[in-house]
C-alpha cells in the first residue's frame, strides 16, 4: 500500500514522461511539415504535381495525431514509474521519430512499391511499440473498474490495427494500393471517435 506522498511522486513522474513524450512528438510533427518543399515555379500546376508528398504527409498527421492522444489517456492511467515504463515509452518514441523519413520518402517516391513497403513497416513499429507500452500501464498503473475496462478495449483494437498494418505489408507486394488502403483503414479505425467496433471490442 503507497502512502499519500509516496503516490503523488509516483503521479507526477509519469507526468514528467508524459510531458517529455509531447515534447518529441510535436519536434516529429515539425519536421514532418518542414520535410514539405514548396516548388520553385509558380502555378497550379507546380504545386498539383506535389499530391503524393501532400497526400502523405496527412495520413501521416493523421497518425501522429492519433498517437499523442492515446497516448495522453493511457498516461492518465499511469502510477508508477519503472524500467518498462521508461523503455517502453522510448521505444514508441525512437519508432515515431522515423515517421517524418519515411514520410517524406513515400511521397518523393510518389507511392511506389519499395517506398510503400518501408512506410508499413516503420507504421507497425510503434503500433508494437504502443502495445508494449500498453501493457506495462495495465500492469503498473490504475486498478479501478474504468482502467480495467478503458485497457480491454483498447488493446483489443490495438491488437486489431497491428494485424491490419502487418498484412499490408504483403499486400503492397501486389499492389502499393493495398498496402495503402490497410494504412488509412487504420487510421479511420482510431481517428473515428465512436463506431460500432468500440462496442464490440469493449465487450
Amino acid at each position: 500500500m503507497q502512502d499519500g506522498t509516496e503516490w503523488e511522486e509516483n503521479r507526477e513522474g509519469a507526468k514528467r514522461v508524459e510531458a517529455f513524450s509531447d515534447g518529441v512528438i510535436a519536434i516529429v510533427i515539425t519536421i514532418m511539415v518542414l520535410e514539405m518543399r514548396a516548388p520553385e515555379e509558380t502555378g497550379w500546376e507546380h504545386l498539383l504535381a506535389l499530391w503524393p508528398v501532400f497526400t502523405a504527409y496527412v495520413l501521416s498527421y493523421i497518425y501522429v495525431a492519433v498517437y499523442w492522444a492515446n497516448h495522453h489517456r493511457l498516461f492518465s492511467h499511469a502510477r508508477r514509474v519503472t524500467n518498462a515504463l521508461i523503455w517502453s515509452n522510448i521505444a514508441l518514441l525512437f519508432a515515431l521519430s522515423l515517421v517524418p523519413f519515411a514520410t517524406a520518402y513515400l511521397g518523393e517516391h510518389a507511392f511506389s512499391r519499395d517506398a510503400t513497403l518501408f512506410y508499413m513497416t516503420v507504421m507497425l513499429m510503434p503500433s508494437l511499440a504502443y502495445m508494449w507500452l500498453q501493457r506495462v500501464i495495465r500492469r503498473t498503473g490504475a486498478q479501478g473498474e474504468a482502467s480495467v475496462a478503458y485497457h480491454r478495449s483498447t488493446m483489443r483494437k490495438g491488437v486489431a490495427a497491428t494485424i491490419v498494418y502487418a498484412a499490408g505489408i504483403p499486400l503492397t507486394l501486389i499492389t502499393p494500393l493495398l498496402g495503402l488502403g490497410c494504412a488509412a483503414l487504420v487510421a479511420i479505425f482510431w481517428f473515428l471517435p465512436k463506431s460500432p467496433l468500440d462496442a464490440l471490442f469493449a465487450r
